[in-house]
C-alpha cells in the first residue's frame, strides 16, 4: 500500500465518536528526577521564549532533555542535586520502585473518575519500554522492563468496561538520536531517520498491536518515513477494526534531515515564530487520522472532525515534585473543562502522571474525584 487514499472514506468509530473522558499516563524513568520548571504552561512558552522552550518547559517527562542543556535550569538543578550522575542511572531505582505497581488501584479509579478510555505511555522520548519487548534495540539491548506494565494494564482496565489504548513516540528516541532539543526546528532535526530507527519503531509498534490490540494508537511527535504509513495503519485496522489512530504521523523525512542544517533550522523557526505571534499556528493534517490532537490549548479547534483535547491535571505530564496545588486544576476546573470541550464534540483526554511507586498524588486523585 502507497498511501492513505483507502481510509479516506472511513468514519470514526462509534464508540470513540461520542463525546467522553479518557486519561492519560505518562509513568516512566523520568518520575524519578521528578522535576521540570514550574509556574509556566508550554502554551506561554512557546510566545514568550520560543528559542528556548523544550528547555524551559514544566514537561517533567522531558528531564533528560532539558538536563543536556547546560545553560537550562533542570541542568543546573541536576548538578547541585544529582552530580554528574547520567539520565541512564536513573533506571535502576525506577525499575525497584514500579514493582509496587497496581495495575487494579489504577483501574479503579479510571472508572471512579468516568473514564470511557485509557492511553498508556508505553515508550516515551527516553527510548525505555514499559513491556517486555522482543525487538532488539541495536544500540542498547535489554532498554525495557521485565514486568509487563502495558499487559497488566490492560487487562484491568478491561475488566472494567473501559477501551484500552497506547501511546509509542514515534518521532524522537534519544537512545538513537540526541541533541538538545530547544524549540520546534531542534525537535524535528532530532527525529532519527536512519534505517536501524525506521525498522525498530516499525517492529515495535507491530508488537503492541500484536500483543494488546489498542483501541486506541497514539503516535507522538512524527515518524520517520511516510513510506511505511500506510500499510502500517492498514495492518493496526486489520487487527482493530474500531480501532482509532491520532494526528502526529507527520513523515516527511527529507524535511527531518534538511533541518539539520543551522541556517535552514534558523529560518523555519522564524516563520513558525512569526505564525504563533499572529496566532495562525497550526499543526498541518497528515494523509489520515481518525481524529486531531489539542495540546494544552496549543492549535484550533478542527471543524468537521472529531478531536481530542490533551493536558495534565497539572502543567506537566510527568510527575513534576515541585507543582504546587495552584498548579493544579481544582475539581469544578477539571469539570468545566470537561463539560466545556464535550459539548463541543470533542473528547478531554486528562492526563496523571505518577510517581515512581505508581501512587497517583492526592492533588492529581482530587482534581478528577473531588
Amino acid at each position: 500500500m502507497d498511501d492513505c487514499a483507502a481510509f479516506k472514506d472511513r468514519p470514526c468509530p462509534g464508540w470513540y465518536a461520542k463525546p467522553q473522558l479518557g486519561v492519560f499516563i505518562h509513568w516512566g524513568i523520568f518520575a524519578i528526577p521528578a522535576w521540570a520548571p514550574r509556574g509556566r504552561s508550554i502554551a506561554e512558552l512557546v510566545l514568550d521564549d520560543f528559542d528556548n522552550a523544550s528547555i524551559l518547559a514544566p514537561y517533567a517527562e522531558w528531564y533528560q532533555n532539558a538536563m543536556s542543556a547546560p545553560e537550562s535550569p533542570t541542568a543546573a538543578r541536576h548538578r547541585v542535586v544529582h552530580g554528574d550522575t547520567p539520565y541512564e542511572s536513573f533506571r535502576e531505582p525506577f525499575d525497584a520502585a514500579a514493582q509496587a505497581f497496581d495495575a487494579d488501584a489504577w483501574a479503579d479509579f479510571f472508572a471512579a473518575a468516568g473514564a470511557n478510555y485509557i492511553v498508556f505511555v508505553t515508550k516515551h522520548h527516553d527510548g525505555y519500554c514499559l513491556w517486555p519487548t522482543s525487538v532488539i534495540h541495536p544500540h542498547r539491548p535489554g532498554w525495557h522492563t521485565r514486568r509487563d506494565f502495558v499487559g497488566e494494564l490492560a487487562e484491568a482496565v478491561r475488566a472494567r468496561g473501559l477501551r484500552f489504548g497506547v501511546y509509542y513516540s514515534g518521532g524522537l528516541d534519544w537512545t538513537f538520536r540526541h541533541e538538545p532539543i530547544r524549540n520546534l526546528g531542534d525537535m524535528f532535526a532530532c527525529v532519527p531517520t536512519d534505517d536501524a530507527y525506521r525498522a525498530y519503531a516499525n517492529a515495535q509498534v507491530r508488537e503492541l498491536i500484536d500483543r494488546y490490540r489498542p483501541s486506541v494508537l497514539w503516535n507522538d511527535i512524527a515518524w520517520p518515513d511516510k513510506r511505511d504509513v500506510p500499510q502500517l495503519l492498514a495492518d493496526y485496522y486489520d487487527r482493530v477494526p474500531d480501532g482509532v489512530i491520532n494526528d502526529r504521523w507527520f513523515a516527511e523525512r527529507a524535511l527531518f534531515e534538511g533541518l539539520r542544517d543551522p541556517a535552514l533550522r534558523a529560518a523555519f523557526n522564524a516563520n513558525v515564530k512569526a505564525q504563533a505571534h499572529a496566532g495562525t499556528l497550526q499543526s498541518s493534517a497528515p494523509p489520515h487520522c481518525d481524529f486531531r490532537v489539542i495540546e494544552y490549548g496549543l492549535g484550533n479547534n478542527h471543524e468537521g472532525k472529531k478531536w481530542e483535547a490533551c493536558r495534565g491535571v497539572g502543567l506537566a505530564f510527568g510527575y513534576n515534585q515541585d507543582e504546587l496545588p495552584q498548579d493544579y486544576l481544582t475539581h469544578a476546573a477539571f469539570k468545566d473543562m470537561r463539560d466545556d470541550v464535550m459539548a463541543r464534540g470533542g473528547n478531554l483526554l486528562i492526563n496523571i502522571g505518577p510517581r515512581a511507586d505508581a501512587t497517583i498524588p492526592e492533588e492529581q486523585r482530587r482534581a478528577l474525584l473531588g
